[in-house]
């Protein structure tokens, strides 16, 4: 009796399930090279442009200020594919190469995060409580081309910058400029 929802189960399976089951069941083919950005964000994007699902937020982000920002799938495809343009033409890095990503909770990080899927680059995620050694240590071990982060770390990551041979292009999210760095926001 507690239950009862079990009976309709189909009737509460979203769309990305019922697509599972058509390639479990060998109805779809399954992709030789999975990207989540080209294969379900893209593709939801299609579903909404075509008009058979109505616009959802793909991504919906708040602050404690009461800011927000909302995007479709087809703007979180648009911009994901501006960073990874970014990430490709500007910084250089290619396929497998790495990137140090070290962002509080702001649309920027989900950005990055879905263009170094887009791009194929392996994202590297740092939290904000990162010492300047501890910086230092995983630029170091990961051999990151490129590091992400905003004002907050960004004299931490120049005081050991010296000493990470791989890394070749800074960018920080942030309003202002700040010299030897690029500004993401600006560049995408």
């Amino acid at each position: 009796p507690n239950r009862t929802f079990q009976r309709h189960s189909r009737l509460l399976a979203s769309d990305v399930y019922s697509q599972y089951e058509s390639i479990r069941r060998g109805e779809q083919e399954i992709p030789k090279y999975f990207n989540f950005a080209s294969d379900v964000l893209d593709k939801w994007s299609e579903i909404e442009k075509a008009g058979k699902r109505p616009p959802n937020p793909a991504f919906w982000w708040t602050n404690g200020k009461g800011e927000e920002v909302k995007w479709s799938f087809e703007e979180l495809g648009l911009l994901s594919r501006k960073v990874a343009n970014v990430l490709t033409k500007v910084c250089g890095l290619r396929k497998g190469d790495r990137i140090f990503a070290i962002l509080p909770r702001v649309p920027e990080w989900w950005l990055v995060y879905v263009a170094c899927m887009r791009a194929g680059i392996v994202l590297i995620p740092g939290v904000s409580q990162l010492s300047a050694k501890d910086i230092l240590y995983r630029l170091q071990a990961s051999k990151a081309m490129c590091i992400i982060t905003d004002d907050t770390l960004a004299p931490a990551v120049d005081s050991v910058v010296s000493e990470c041979h791989f890394l070749k292009t800074k960018l920080i999210v942030s309003k202002g400029s700040r010299e030897g760095w690029l500004n993401f926001t600006d560049l995408y």
